[in-house]
């Protein structure tokens, strides 16, 4: 039993990552590493400021990661991947609209 599972999930793990792979998966994946950099310049600004903090190049490195993924979605046809990304780029681009609207009291 233990067998065969390894064997399934084997397979599994080659068809997906291996069989289907071309340049879009490798497009997707760039995407996703991308993506996950705004978390490792949170945790290091963080750590600088010696608390949890968010600086302006998370929502910079959160809306080209999650730019590329959704391109990636809408050529892969992933349905799941468009929906969630469509939602996550326009509040990463309201944030940044947040961060850069002039405030009442700057104006002299």
């Amino acid at each position: 039993m233990i067998f065969q599972l390894s064997e399934n999930l084997s397979e599994y793990l080659y068809d997906v990552f291996v069989a289907k792979f071309d340049l879009w998966v490798l497009f997707g994946l760039v995407a996703q590493i991308v993506f996950a950099m705004r978390f490792v310049v949170q945790w290091i600004a963080s750590e600088r400021a010696g608390r949890s903090v968010i600086p302006v190049a998370f929502w910079f490195i959160s809306l080209l990661g999650g730019g590329l993924t959704l391109v990636y979605g809408l050529v892969r046809r992933e349905p799941i991947i468009i929906i969630g990304q469509v939602l996550a780029v326009f509040i990463y681009v309201r944030n940044l609209m947040l961060i850069y609207k002039p405030r009442k009291d700057d104006v002299t």
